[in-house]
C-alpha cells in the first residue's frame, strides 16, 4: 500500500478484533471452570469446544445489539460450548463464567496509532461485528475517549455500520478511511464508498502524512 494523504481525510473508521485487540487465551480458564464442576477435560478438548463457538458466536453476534440479545447470545454460545466439550451442565449458569473467560488486550502500538491519528485533526469511530460489550471492552482497555462513535452489532460486509458511524461523525464516506483484518472489512468499506487499509493499525497510520 502506498502512503495515504491525511489533508485528504476527515474521519478514520476501525474495527475492533484483530485491528485493536486481540483475545487472551480463554483456554486455560474454561478449563478450570468445567474442573470445577466436575468436568475434567484436556486443554486440547477444550480448545476445540472453543473454536466450535467462535464459529457460532461470528454467525450470530449481531443478535447480542442489546441487554436481552445478549443475555440470549451469551446463553446460546455457552451451551454451543457445552455441547461441543459433552458436558451436561447448565448453559444458564455457565454462561456468565463463559463470557468471564473472554478477555482482551491491545495490540501493539494501538495506542500511539490512535494518538497520531487525532493528532492529525481526524474523528475517530470502532465500527465491529461485535455484541453490546463492544463499549465495556473500549472502557476496560482505556480506549473510550478516543472515538466520537461505537458502533457494535455492525453487520459487515454490509455497509450499513460503517454508515452510521459516518453519519455520527458528520462526515462523508470520500472523506473517510477504515481499517480492518479481513474480507469483510473490505467489502464494507468499498460498498459504503470509503478508502481501505488493511492492519495493522500502526502499519497504516505510518503512511499517513
Amino acid at each position: 500500500m502506498g502512503r495515504l494523504s491525511a489533508a485528504g481525510l476527515d474521519a478514520v473508521t476501525i474495527d475492533s478484533y484483530g485491528t485493536l485487540v486481540t483475545l487472551v487465551d480463554p483456554v486455560p480458564e474454561l478449563t478450570a471452570a468445567l474442573s470445577t464442576r466436575g468436568i475434567v477435560r484436556e486443554d486440547d478438548a477444550v480448545a476445540a469446544g472453543f473454536r466450535v463457538e467462535v464459529a457460532h458466536y461470528t454467525l450470530h453476534a449481531g443478535e447480542g445489539h442489546d441487554e436481552e440479545g445478549l443475555a440470549r447470545l451469551q446463553r446460546d454460545c455457552a451451551q454451543v460450548f457445552l455441547d461441543a466439550v459433552g458436558a451436561e451442565l447448565d448453559a444458564g449458569e455457565f454462561a456468565p463464567v463463559y463470557a468471564r473467560a473472554m478477555q482482551f488486550a491491545l495490540l501493539p502500538g494501538v495506542v500511539a496509532a490512535l494518538e497520531r491519528l487525532r493528532s492529525l485533526g481526524l474523528e475517530l469511530a470502532v465500527v465491529a461485528n461485535w455484541d453490546l460489550t463492544l463499549h465495556r471492552l473500549l472502557d476496560e482497555v482505556g480506549l473510550t475517549r478516543y472515538f466520537g462513535a461505537v458502533v457494535h452489532a455492525a453487520g459487515k460486509p454490509a455497509p450499513d455500520g460503517l454508515l452510521r458511524a459516518l453519519a455520527q461523525l458528520g462526515v462523508d464516506p470520500a472523506r473517510a478511511l477504515h481499517i480492518g483484518d479481513d474480507a469483510a472489512d473490505e467489502l464494507a468499506a468499498r460498498a459504503a464508498g470509503m478508502r481501505v487499509a488493511v492492519a495493522p493499525l500502526p502499519d497504516v497510520v505510518a503512511t499517513l502524512r
